[in-house]
């Protein structure tokens, strides 16, 4: 079956459901009980064989949806007593990047994460997830000052990639994503990252350097967006299905070249649309993430860290 009758008859079996549902009394729908469990059961079994034929750039369509859970909305579910800090003490405050302090779990933890939008005018607030140099230069007062108190940090990384834009760039754009990959790699406390929505080229990794690296199913860790790449190429951003393809930046891709170390499963249908299960999923396994990376000493674990990113790649000599 071709993934457009699938998605038709998805959209009719919902359609159906809602119906029912509207139109029925608390008796009729106790006596349409039986018939409702069987469109409910077909309409799982659609989903899940549409979710199973996504190609590249639809996992990218996904990754993008706007109603995908932001790290605030992850820190809701997931951190108690949550303090936001603010400003890189430098020039400013940057609401592309959130973070703080709270407790997860009994545990003290710093987060830090990339901040969409939900309405235009945030979007246009936190720069649609595209951080400043001020937004990683504030990631990584955050990260020493974790380090100083012996805190681990749980990065959320959701950005198209770093904000392009001329004041930016002026004010040290590059250096500052520099600067952070620099000292995470060093960094004197555990760190987990992990990919909930667009990993977008240097914007990306200015929050990747980790001992641990997660992808959601639905997301992609990519040097460039698939349209970016198609234009580059092709001249031709129409063509970013092909960029997709060529570009390997599926989760499962990546955790086979080492550059991820697992991939957290969505929820049926996906993260946008079961926030309290992606969080409940993302809670078991930071909880098994931190028990593991607490039994390593600070000079074992940077060990690790380094030659972790010292294998990825190859070198062919010619």
């Amino acid at each position: 079956m071709e993934k457009k009758e699938i998605e038709e008859q998805l959209k009719e079996l919902q359609s159906k459901l809602n119906e029912l549902h509207g139109r029925m009394s608390d008796d009729e729908e106790k006596r349409m009980s039986p018939l409702i469990k069987e469109l409910e059961e077909n309409a799982k079994k659609l989903k899940t064989e549409l979710y199973r034929k996504l190609t590249p750039i639809e996992r990218v369509q996904l990754a993008r949806h706007v109603k995908r859970p932001t790290t605030l909305e992850y820190i809701k579910y997931l951190i108690k007593d949550f303090v936001q800090f603010h400003g890189d003490r430098r020039f400013s405050d940057d609401h592309a990047i959130v973070g703080g302090i709270g407790v997860f779990e009994g545990i003290p933890v710093t987060v830090i994460g990339h901040q969409k939008g939900r309405s235009t005018k945030e979007n246009i607030k936190r720069h649609f997830g595209m951080a400043h140099p001020e937004g990683y230069r504030k990631a990584l007062r955050l990260m020493k000052q974790a380090e100083k108190f012996n805190r681990p940090i749980i990065n959320f990384i959701d950005t198209p990639g770093a904000y392009p834009g001329l004041g930016a760039e002026e004010r040290g754009q590059g250096e500052a994503i520099a600067f952070n990959l620099y000292e995470m790699a060093t960094l004197k406390t555990p760190i987990i990252s992990i990919i909930t929505g667009e990993g977008g080229s240097g914007g990306a990794l200015a929050l990747g350097i980790a001992d641990k690296v997660f992808m959601l199913t639905n997301t992609f860790y990519s040097v460039i967006s698939p349209e970016g790449c198609a234009s580059i190429l092709w001249k031709d951003a129409s063509r970013s299905g092909e960029a997709a393809e060529a570009l390997q930046i599926a989760p499962e891709n990546l955790l086979r070249f080492g550059v991820i170390d697992d991939i957290i499963d969505e929820p049926q249908g996906g993260a946008h649309e079961n926030h309290e299960g992606i969080a409940n999923q993302l809670k078991e396994k930071l909880l098994v993430t931190l028990e593991e990376l607490f039994q390593y000493s600070i000079e074992d674990l940077i060990e690790q860290r380094y030659n972790k990113y010292r294998k990825m790649g190859q070198i062919k000599e010619i």
